[in-house]
């Protein structure tokens, strides 16, 4: 087993506008929240609202 996998996480890679980018890392840094548990909870909650969209 590579030393370089991860147990619980998978790595994925996009892009996002620099903008997002730079609103992201700075709301990271001000309240310590790593990027990846912004996203994963911000990709969750669009799931989920897109699901109520699309059920009714």
């Amino acid at each position: 087993m590579s030393s370089d996998e991860l147990k619980n996480r998978v790595r994925f890679s996009t892009t996002l506008s620099k903008e997002t980018e730079k609103a992201l890392k700075d709301y990271s840094k001000s309240t310590m929240i790593p990027i990846s548990k912004i996203l994963d909870v911000a990709i969750t909650q669009y799931i989920k609202c897109a699901e109520k969209k699309n059920s009714n």
